[in-house]
């Protein structure tokens, strides 16, 4: 009886943050789930009123007077975005929770006016932003804040996208590349889990995609694969350059605020019409799904969804890189593939993974990613692209501080880390 008594007394510790974060995940993982069903709702609002109304597109100069005006009067104009959030988790200044209204406001008026942006990674931002309010409610410490930021980032993610295992596992891949911290796992999955339920039971679906041109399993299919990852690789890192500089010359050569949003808005009024389609305004999701079918309308769509993405969030709009990532992956492969041998359905597919991973630097999150939208058929075909893609792009990433904890060639503890835990340089 005694050492029965004694081995019960062992796992109260165990029992006590079960319970601990079983309610902390299910209430980050609740609000996150409802505050993603109302983003998810209010984006595609806007879209559609801006496909009914395309004149629009000419009041994106004052969206981004508004944009810019309610940072400032928030006391956020030099808010960092997705990269807050992510220094945010390894114990740095905690985002306010009225980060949240601001990213959701900034960008419905950016997919409202014609901008080129997403919505995942504004959902790392109001996740994480709510999540941290609810550490501070309920007086979280330092570690265990951290956790619930996470939570928060795995529940946004999970309502909007409809992918909870990605979820999950790209919330604890993302700020160390290479160091997961396994006491986050059950609950950023357990919110994630949350999270996906409630845009589901709202009639919002996930995302999902039909996986065709799968080849049969052989060298040469693997070689043909692998060929496109790198490719895919080399665009990653063009565009994580194209992001990273195109805000610093804004930077450089209009210094204020206000004037940079209008010159932005400028750059795509006058882009839009020359263009001629108008696919590169807004996330461009109906493109994905045409480029996973095999279709792509012209060769060189994903430099143009590049330039108009750079142009809008480079000059202060908001939104998210993820869906113009997964854009610029899915039209290259589509227009790449039949060079290598390979269906344009299938290395759009291919490509849409790779080159996530490459600007993203989760090679994990990707193939759930992988699994979650295409299924597992092809599997082995999307880890090969994943590991070569996250190899190529070296240290490339479109968050800066992002750190890459080991050497992608040589495994070998980065010195840094080791001392300071240096964040990913800005190449």
């Amino acid at each position: 009886m005694e050492k029965l008594r004694e081995k019960l007394l062992n796992i109260l510790p165990t029992l006590r943050a079960l319970g601990q974060w079983v309610l902390l995940a299910g209430l980050a993982g609740g609000a996150c789930g409802l505050a993603g069903a109302a983003f998810t709702w209010c984006v595609a609002q806007a879209t559609a009123l801006r496909g009914a109304h395309p004149w629009l597109l000419f009041c994106m100069p004052l969206a981004g007077l508004a944009i810019v005006w309610s940072y400032r009067a928030a006391g956020m104009e030099n808010d960092s975005g997705t990269n807050q959030i992510i220094a945010s988790v390894r114990g740095g200044e905690r985002p306010p929770v009225r980060l949240a209204p601001l990213i959701f406001f900034g960008s419905v008026l950016t997919h409202l006016t014609g901008g080129s942006a997403g919505r995942e990674g504004a959902a790392l931002q109001i996740g994480g932003s709510i999540s941290a309010g609810i550490g501070r409610l309920l007086r979280l410490g330092d570690r265990n804040t951290n956790t619930i930021i996470q939570c928060g980032m795995a529940g946004l993610f999970s309502a909007l996208f409809g992918t909870p295992v990605t979820a999950t596992v790209f919330a604890m891949e993302v700020v160390n590349v290479g160091h997961f911290r396994y006491a986050a796992l059950f609950p950023c999955l357990l919110s994630a889990l949350v999270a996906n339920a409630i845009p589901r039971a709202l009639g919002l679906p996930a995302e999902a995609y039909r996986l065709s041109g799968l080849p049969e399993l052989g060298v040469v299919p693997m070689l043909r694969c692998g060929a496109l990852a790198v490719l895919a690789a080399l665009v990653s890192i063009l565009f994580c350059v194209l992001m990273h500089e195109a805000g610093h010359l804004y930077k450089k050569y209009i210094p204020n605020q206000y004037v940079r949003s209008l010159a932005g808005a400028a750059l795509v009024i006058v882009l839009t019409p020359i263009e001629g389609s108008g696919d590169y305004n807004g996330a461009g999701g109906h493109i994905i799904e045409l480029a996973v079918e095999g279709q792509v309308h012209v060769p060189w769509a994903f430099a143009l969804k590049m330039l108009f993405t750079a142009l809008t969030l480079g000059a202060g709009f908001r939104g998210g890189e993820i869906v113009p990532t997964l854009f610029i992956g899915s039209t290259f492969g589509c227009a790449a593939a039949p060079l290598l041998g390979l269906d344009p359905a299938f290395g759009a597919a291919v490509s849409m993974v790779a080159l996530f991973c490459g600007v993203v630097n989760c090679p994990m999150a990707s193939m759930f990613l992988a699994i979650e939208l295409f299924g597992g058929g092809g599997l082995l075909f999307f880890a090969l692209a994943c590991a070569l893609s996250f190899l190529v792009s070296g240290r490339y990433s479109l968050y800066s501080s992002q750190n890459i904890v080991y050497s992608k060639l040589e495994a070998r503890l980065n010195d840094q880390y080791q001392q300071e835990g240096p964040t990913c340089s800005e190449r």
